[in-house]
């Protein structure tokens, strides 16, 4: 006999509520933690879906196709927020990121489409040790010589991982390369704007740039998609959504220096999916570059996360 259905209802009320009051009470960073790990799982998501539409469709549409449907996301937004969402002083900082993001985008994701999941997850990561070296040049921030070491050592990882030589030239392992200095590039602007706009307004420029820079090629490069590849892109969409959603509540729940190596996990999910789906097993020198790269990235946040005592110089780290 089935139990009434306000029975099951309140059964299934109570345990919701048990569970948010349990969730509540778990410490920020566990909370953040967590994000973070479904962040990375979605990632892995996103990732295997754009390696396996790479196949039969130019990057550049799946790009533009993925960006129309974040469009369907924060449109809503927009309409409400229109046309002041729009006031801005620093037009050509908007244009200038979303410039960078574009490169970053197309050679990042022609990277994923052509290197094993786990080769160009990990060249990615170098977009940390890219980062403090334009903060140094753009931002004139000080850097001392433990991150310089740091930096360098991570470097070694992404040469380890590439293997530069005559005999064993990646073109893609370069793009990723590429795509991973150009992501630094946008994370420099965005620490500039971030401090003159308001994070819709970002959003905003961001949403609609992108689609306008992204619509010419993808016509030149048209291939008419099949229902299933619409699918897979909207997939691709919707997944993009939850990997920023995560992220931002990660970094809301907690601390960025506790959260930050949990982004590692796309490293792991990315791997374990290209052994599952593409049959692509790791090779020594990835696994040994990779563990060189992390542990320089996770120096590099340790670093950052160190607070200065009010009225101290600006340390040297």
């Amino acid at each position: 006999m089935s139990l009434p259905t306000n029975t099951l209802s309140d059964r299934f009320n109570a345990r919701l509520a048990v569970f948010r009051a349990t969730w509540s009470d778990l410490p920020g960073n566990v909370r953040g933690s967590v994000w973070m790990v479904l962040c990375s799982i979605a990632f892995a998501v996103m990732a295997t879906c754009i390696k396996l539409l790479g196949r039969d469709l130019p990057v550049i549409e799946i790009l533009f196709f993925r960006q129309m449907f974040v469009i369907v996301v924060v449109s809503p937004a927009i309409c409400r927020g229109f046309p002041s969402i729009f006031r801005t002083t620093r037009l050509p900082l908007h244009v200038l990121r979303a410039l960078l993001a574009v490169v970053a985008m197309v050679t990042g994701f022609t990277a994923l489409v052509h290197l094993p999941l786990a080769e160009a997850t990990a060249i990615s990561f170098a977009r940390t040790l890219f980062t403090t070296m334009l903060a140094v040049v753009i931002l004139k921030e000080i850097v001392g010589w433990r991150r310089w070491c740091a930096t360098l050592v991570g470097f070694v990882g992404i040469l380890i991982i590439v293997r530069p030589s005559p005999e064993h030239f990646n073109e893609y392992a370069l793009l990723a390369l590429i795509s991973a200095c150009f992501v630094a590039g946008v994370q420099i602007v965005l620490r500039t704007v971030s401090r003159l706009d308001r994070p819709a307004t970002i959003i905003a420029y961001q949403s609609v740039f992108l689609s306008i820079l992204l619509a010419g090629p993808t016509i030149y490069l048209w291939v008419t998609p099949t229902w299933e590849q619409l699918a897979f892109m909207a997939a691709i969409g919707c997944v993009m959504s939850v990997v920023q959603w995560t992220m931002i509540k990660a970094y809301a729940a907690g601390e960025a220096s506790a959260i930050a190596p949990m982004e590692y996990g796309r490293l792991l999910f990315a791997t374990v999916a290209g052994i599952l789906i593409f049959a692509e097993i790791p090779t020594i020198y990835t696994l040994i570059g990779s563990a060189l790269v992390i542990a320089s990235t996770l120096y590099t946040v340790h670093r950052n996360s160190i607070r200065q005592k009010p009225g101290d110089p600006p340390a040297a780290t």
